[in-house]
């Protein structure tokens, strides 16, 4: 360590150089910064549930679905339709629509005196326009399960068009497009936009919105925090200055390497901001408590002892965020892992490079401090408030403070059992929010706006086959969260019975032909049966977003797939539920994974950089307290695990162990030089302790700023981190002291 402090003086010049060139280079690179909130674009190809999901979107017009509400008075009136005619005309022209039904374009079918009329519910070009043509419209809606409901609400107030985006465009772009096209037809009536494309593109503007608030919001939290800490520039400047710059450089390897932003990874910068800084505070402050009369040596002698606790704590925090990569379902979690461990790489390089580099260019012609525990110093705000105090009290009550939390810890146990799940997307916005109000309405009106979907592969003419479809919407919509259905064997069935034969799928694959042969070249085939007829699906919407209503949903459909699938109809259930059933399971696992992960190797770096593994353990433990009573907080409050909060643990395991690696660190270091346990224990409080109590306030602000999130589970998140922040803080300034005392008091009497 010393020949690389000595290292870092020497080439000062170089590394100013080499990061003033890495800044530029990589700056340059952010203005190709996109935002993709696709979740669908994250799901795993070798899931079978989201690989069969995506699958259907390219081979029935489209899986992501759009909604567009228009609520009034009453939908059956003449000026209504023709709204509902302009929405329509303006989407089937607007690029990258696959599908589109409303009640002026919808398939209907009806008997006359020549057989069966099969056309659409309205002549868009006679549209009715009188009391009795329009009530003749209202009678024949309310009379069919296929629109009563389903395009239009049963109290009659709202209507729906609900359309299908092409398989491989750009969703946020033509979600965008459609918004503003239909917005500019200035219809007077309430309009609601839903469904997940529209969904996407709302969560991209908070995205958008969050950055540029919160960002500079944090910034300047986090410079006042310094400043009332260090009172100098330099302790302001070089921590803001190499969070900035590891900011920077994630944002721009981002690009590089083709990857966006998303609805994770948004929080990124927020967390350098918060984290990125922390090194630099320790450099600092080791540096400002460091005295000799030559001001190189100084340094030099700074570096030697704080470059090993920096490094130990910079690999502990990115261990934490590359623990995401195992587990996670979502793309977009691993994704945030690796790029956030990267950007902790950044600012610890920077803290032990560039920082003292800077240091040693522009503040070798200061005088050193002859004193390192001046007057001033001990007269400090902190020192007599917070450091003494604390100092005394570890020393008189060490085994009061430990029941204290261990007490703490049992009580969050119970409370951590009480823990729920929550995936979805609905729940990222906030009460009021227009998605969610879209979303509300579509759940009471509509019968939701997720979709579902079954697949069936087999001879889609043969009447067994189309009776499997029919047992199969029967046994979805005993479900309570199902409402409705649609497929081709409701179609058939319909026709049947218009013919008179009633309301059945003919028993004779003939018949079944015959009918068939009136549906083709209708738009909605495509939607419904493949050009091979080989495969066709089931439509529906899924009107709850509760997880264990979404969980047993999904094992209500298995059960039935598995005793009622053979290999002449093969039936395979997908859709938003069974995503995010996936997803819910993913939180589980993907928590268990990380923490098991994250725990291992941090003992193991701890314990082989101490070359004890007690030591690896005892730093851990604050951590886990922490974690215990965390997730007590969340049961006891109700926050729920959603992909925000499912990181919170794991953030909190490789930020927080850095405040016990430095306690550690300190007190070894001291104790085995003087022997003295009083002496050690008190110079570690007071000097290291200053630094992570500094630390542990400015990234607890850092992250506090989500709570002016547009998103709720970034809410959740930045008030869950921060209270860990504050949390293992406190467990190494208190929990790690007295098992440290307790543990060499022994030792000690032992030795005697």
């Amino acid at each position: 360590m010393n020949k690389l402090a000595k290292g870092i003086i020497k080439l000062k010049w170089v590394i100013i150089i080499i990061v003033i060139g890495l800044t530029a280079f990589l700056g340059y690179q952010i203005k190709d910064l996109k935002i993709d909130s696709d979740i669908i674009s994250s799901l795993p190809d070798d899931d079978p549930a989201a690989l069969l999901y995506k699958n259907i979107g390219k081979e029935f017009g489209g899986n992501d679905m759009g909604m567009i509400i228009i609520e009034t008075d009453d939908v059956f009136k003449k000026e209504v339709i023709e709204y509902v005619k302009q929405i329509t005309d303006t989407l089937s022209v607007s690029d990258g629509i696959a599908t589109i039904t409303s009640l002026t374009n919808v398939l209907d079918i009806k008997g006359d005196e020549w057989g069966i009329e099969i056309g659409t519910l309205l002549d868009e070009y006679d549209l009715p326009d009188t009391t009795s043509e329009l009530a003749a419209l209202k009678d024949r809606v309310f009379s069919k399960d296929m629109y009563k409901g389903t395009l239009v609400s049963e109290d009659g107030t709202s209507t729906l068009i609900l359309f299908t985006m092409a398989d491989g465009v750009d969703k946020q772009a033509v979600a965008k497009n459609i918004k503003e096209k239909i917005t500019k037809i200035g219809i007077p009536e309430k309009l609601y936009f839903g469904g997940l494309p529209f969904m996407m593109n709302d969560i991209s503007s908070l995205i958008v919105s969050d950055i540029v608030r919160l960002i500079p919001i944090t910034f300047l939290l986090i410079t006042f925090i310094l400043f009332l800490a260090f009172k100098t520039a330099r302790g302001v400047i070089l921590p803001m200055l190499t969070a900035a710059l590891s900011v920077i450089w994630v944002l721009g390897t981002m690009v590089l390497f083709g990857y966006e932003l998303s609805m994770i990874s948004n929080i990124t910068p927020i967390i350098l901001l918060a984290v990125g800084s922390a090194y630099t505070i320790h450099v600092i402050n080791r540096i400002n408590t460091t005295a000799d009369s030559d001001r190189k040596k100084a340094l030099i002698k700074a570096l030697t002892y704080i470059t090993i606790p920096v490094v130990l704590a910079g690999l502990t925090t990115m261990i934490g965020f590359v623990s995401f990569v195992f587990g996670a379902y979502l793309g977009i979690i691993r994704d945030f892992g690796i790029f956030t461990a990267l950007g902790v790489v950044y600012a610890l390089l920077l803290s032990i490079f560039f920082v003292p580099a800077i240091i040693a260019a522009l503040a070798m012609y200061r005088k050193p401090k002859e004193q390192v525990n001046d007057d001033k110093e001990k007269k400090s705000i902190l020192n007599n408030l917070i450091l003494f105090p604390l100092n005394n009290l570890l020393h008189k009550h060490p085994k009061y403070i430990l029941t204290a939390w261990t007490l703490f810890m049992i009580l969050s146990i119970g409370g951590a059992f009480l823990v729920e799940r929550e995936i979805n997307m609905a729940e990222y916005f906030k009460k009021g929010n227009p998605t969610r109000v879209t979303e509300d309405i579509m759940q009471e009106k509509f019968g939701g706006s997720q979709p579902v979907y079954i697949s069936f592969k087999g001879d889609i003419q043969s009447p067994d086959v189309l009776k499997m479809m029919i047992k199969t919407e029967d046994h979805m919509k005993a479900f309570p969260a199902i409402d409705r259905t649609q497929s081709i064997a409701d179609l058939v069935q319909e026709m049947n019975d218009v013919m008179g034969e009633g309301k059945r799928i003919p028993d004779e694959r003939a018949k079944v032909e015959n009918l068939w042969f009136l549906l083709d070249g209708q738009d909605i085939m495509p939607q419904l049966v493949s050009d091979e007829l080989d495969k066709a699906i089931i439509q529906s919407k899924f009107a709850s977003t509760d997880s264990k209503v979404l969980n047993e949903f999904v094992t209500y459909m298995d059960d039935f797939v598995t005793k009622n699938s053979t290999d002449d109809c093969q039936i395979e259930v997908t859709g938003m539920p069974s995503v995010y059933s996936k997803l819910d399971q993913s939180l589980i696992d993907s928590q268990k994974s990380s923490l098991i992960i994250a725990i291992i190797m941090v003992l193991l770096i701890v314990g082989v950089i101490f070359r004890s593994l007690i030591k690896g353990v005892y730093a851990a433990i604050p951590i886990i307290a922490t974690i215990i009573i965390l997730f007590g907080f969340m049961g006891v409050t109700g926050i729920p695990l959603d992909i925000a909060t499912v990181l919170v643990a794991s953030v909190a395991l490789g930020i927080g162990i850095d405040y016990s690696i430095h306690i550690i660190t300190h007190f070894s270091s001291v104790y085995r030089n003087t022997g003295k346990l009083d002496e050690a224990m008190e110079e570690t409080i007071m000097i290291s302790g200053k630094a992570i109590v500094i630390n542990v306030v400015s990234v607890a602000a850092g992250f506090l700023v989500l709570i002016f999130s547009e998103m709720v589970p970034l809410q959740n998140f930045g008030l869950l981190v921060a209270m860990s922040m504050i949390g293992s803080g406190l467990g190494a300034l208190t929990l790690l002291p007295v098992i440290l005392i307790l543990h060499y008091r022994r030792q000690e009497r032992i030795n005697k």
